[in-house]
């Protein structure tokens, strides 16, 4: 069965090259392709592809919008946003919508098929600014976290850390519930009280705490990303 791709990009010259590029991989497809948000929001809803390249600067709908309504249609949408910045304003919103994936545009030919690769282990993907500024607490409250300490899990029961890996590696309560043979219900309940006890109003925290405690693994890109590129 092949790995089936939905590119979403306003340049035509773009969406030419990454198709291309994926395409020479082995029992991967390019099942559509889009040049707005918009429209790659209902071509997803059509085609349900394993994987979506969005690049953030698109016209109608940008990316950022468009990644937070897919996911709220279907959680388990696998998403790879294309940025020409990996600044902590873009992030922050990204992780908040929903994103998995973060490729530089200027270094998509050497990262993003492993990307996604990594999103197929159940990992994220992050430039090394990315790992280096959600290790140093960057993204939670604009501070640094404190050195020295160790991780911790205030209180949460075994069955809670299974959740929140779950959870941080995209699935929905569903999913939860069905992996850890649980009622929906259960599963929604879990998700609330590891929010209540580690104090978190966004998947976004949950996603940089099981991150920064080693719950789920983190692909990174290799060396130091440059900054350089076109706007989407």
């Amino acid at each position: 069965m092949k790995l089936r791709i939905l590119i979403a990009d306003d340049h035509e010259v773009v969406r030419r090259g990454l198709s291309a590029l994926l395409q020479m991989q082995e029992g991967w497809e390019i099942c559509g392709e889009a040049s707005d948000g918009r429209e790659a929001v209902e071509k997803a809803k059509q085609l349900k592809p394993d994987f979506i390249i969005l690049d953030i600067g698109m016209p109608n709908l940008n990316g950022l919008a468009a990644t937070r309504q897919l996911v709220q249609h279907n959680p388990s949408f696998k998403i790879i946003v294309l940025t020409i910045t990996d600044s902590d304003h873009v992030i922050r919103e990204a992780l908040d919508a929903g994103a998995r994936g973060f490729v530089l545009k200027s270094d998509a030919v050497r990262d993003l098929v492993s990307a996604i690769e990594a999103l197929q282990r159940g990992q994220m993907f992050f430039t090394p600014r990315v790992n280096e500024m959600v290790l140093a607490g960057f993204l939670e409250k604009g501070t640094v976290a404190p050195r020295g300490m160790p991780p911790t899990f205030p209180k949460l029961t075994p069955r809670e850390k299974e959740v929140i890996q779950l959870l941080a590696e995209g699935k929905s309560s569903k999913e939860v519930a069905t992996v850890l043979n649980l009622s929906t219900k259960t599963a929604e309940t879990h998700r609330s009280n590891i929010m209540r006890k580690l104090g978190f109003h966004s998947i976004r925290d949950l996603i940089l705490y099981a991150v920064k405690n080693n719950i789920i693994q983190v692909h990174m890109a290799p060396g130091e990303s440059s900054e350089n590129g076109s706007a989407g």
